[in-house]
């Protein structure tokens, strides 16, 4: 697992290791039972604050994709996976959406409207 993150981004590094960490999940890199690196030894490795690691960790834990335990660590669960086909879709819908000359904002707010908050 090889988590990427650009601190140039306009997006926040906490959101780009919990979204490196869906997309490996959702590619099959990932799979059910697997240990996350230890929150310390990832903030070493990719030179950023361990409590930026951490709230990755608890948005994952949030959305149930991983489970957090004292002494284990993080562990991705069975939803973390299940969630593919889901991916697969949105991917189909972006590709629909670029071919028909959608744009992003537009597409956002169709999905804003079938699923509101």
């Amino acid at each position: 697992m090889l988590i990427r993150i650009d601190p140039g981004s306009g997006v926040a590094i906490y959101d780009q290791i919990a979204a490196s960490v869906r997309s490996d999940a959702s590619r099959g890199v990932l799979r059910p039972g697997d240990r996350l690196p230890a929150a310390r030894e990832l903030a070493d490795a990719l030179d950023v604050n361990i409590h930026t690691v951490l709230r990755a960790y608890q948005n994952l834990r949030d959305e149930g994709l991983i489970d957090l335990r004292r002494g284990r660590g993080a562990v991705v669960t069975e939803a973390a996976v299940t969630g593919a086909a889901l991916v697969d879709a949105v991917r189909a819908l972006v590709a629909d959406a670029r071919r028909d000359g959608v744009g992003p904002q537009t597409l956002i707010a169709l999905i804003r409207e079938e699923y509101p908050a």
